[in-house]
């Protein structure tokens, strides 16, 4: 509140419209307003900001990314600021889709106006990219590559509207979505579940797994309404998977990546998988009263103040390396959904388990 809200709005938004990408680590813009997910996640940000007491301008700055989202909206009632990769990565159309929904959700919850039936349009209109074994591809028609990623957001974005509308046409979807990570994606046998499908959401030879991904479904089972005992214990495998597998202890962090047997594959970490671990480990601590948990909440709470020092407070580092040395390289603007989300829980969970 003291100085990554300021920043991020006196510097970070464009005049002309959007928030740019980067900033430099002194504070000055580095790329500009070019990726649709920052304007639909600085909207969500200054809108959760907003609803957690920071009043100065969030109103301002939220209403500021809204309209850069809503001017992306195409003919054919997709979003989008600038091309998109041939490659299929898992961050693409419909990943930004889903960020778009939780930034409408959001700017309404906080501030009110009539979004929903914008919203409802876009869910609508995702429906030429839904599969006939559950869930969304990320092109209409193509049977594979699938990916978790995008799903998961709009698990998350249809939560978010579950909360902010009557309309049952969000519980609806996110219980699909929930029964997509439930029933497809997560394997029966070592509970985790992975980045890339192939057709009918099955695991390939070579899967990987995010241990970042791994707590933030986990935290995303466990805020669902519909949750039951069986999801509960889903969602805190997945956060129990990526604690024995997916946490280096020597360096205290999360690390990137596994393998399909969950060693190991990039012992590389980012920041935004340490405010994942903190969320998820604080909700499933708060859950259960595991002591343990708390520790790891706390844990990945102090390895996001590594990525936070850094000359300008308000920005970040990225990256860090395998030996713990971080990348010198501007903050990107994307890491601040990740850093609001993991306070906004840690705040809601500080009076310790009940």
């Amino acid at each position: 509140m003291d100085d990554a809200l300021p920043i991020w709005w006196e510097r970070g938004a464009d005049p002309a419209g959007g928030f740019c990408d980067r900033l430099d680590q002194s504070g000055a813009p580095s790329a500009p307003a070019s990726r649709l997910r920052v304007q639909a996640r600085q909207t969500h940000v200054y809108a959760l900001a907003a609803r957690m007491g920071w009043s100065a301008a969030a109103e301002a700055a939220s209403r500021h990314g809204l309209a850069a989202v809503r001017a992306a909206r195409g003919d054919d009632g997709l979003y989008r600021l600038g091309g998109y990769p041939v490659a299929h990565d898992g961050m693409g159309l419909v990943y930004d889709q889903a960020f778009v929904l939780l930034a409408l959700a959001s700017y309404r919850a906080a501030f009110g106006g009539g979004l929903e039936a914008e919203a409802a349009a876009l869910a609508r209109r995702l429906e030429a990219f839904a599969d006939p074994a559950g869930g969304y591809g990320e092109t209409p028609g193509l049977a594979a590559p699938l990916f978790a990623n995008p799903n998961m957001h709009l698990f998350e974005a249809f939560q978010a509207w579950s909360r902010a509308s009557d309309d049952p046409l969000w519980p609806a979807l996110a219980d699909a979505e929930a029964r997509l990570c439930l029933e497809r994606l997560v394997a029966p046998g070592s509970g985790a579940l992975h980045e890339v499908y192939d057709a009918g959401w099955r695991t390939p030879a070579d899967a990987v797994c995010w241990p970042g991904h791994l707590y933030e479904w986990g935290f995303l089972l466990l805020d669902w309404p519909g949750a039951d005992g069986a999801s509960r214990a889903a969602a805190l495998r997945l956060i129990d998977v990526a604690e024995r597998h997916g946490v280096d202890q020597k360096r205290g962090v999360a690390i990137f990546a596994l393998d399909g047997a969950l060693a190991p594959l990039d012992r590389g970490a980012r920041l935004w998988a340490q405010t994942e671990r903190a969320r998820a480990c604080a909700r499933a601590a708060g859950s259960t009263g595991d002591a343990t948990l708390w520790d790891a909440a706390a844990q990945a709470a102090e390895a996001l103040e590594g990525f936070l020092q850094v000359p300008t407070p308000g920005l970040w580092r990225d990256w860090m390396d395998e030996t713990g040395a971080y990348r010198d390289e501007p903050a990107p603007a994307s890491s601040l959904y990740h850093i609001v989300g993991a306070i906004a829980e840690l705040t809601a969970r500080a009076a310790g388990p009940a």
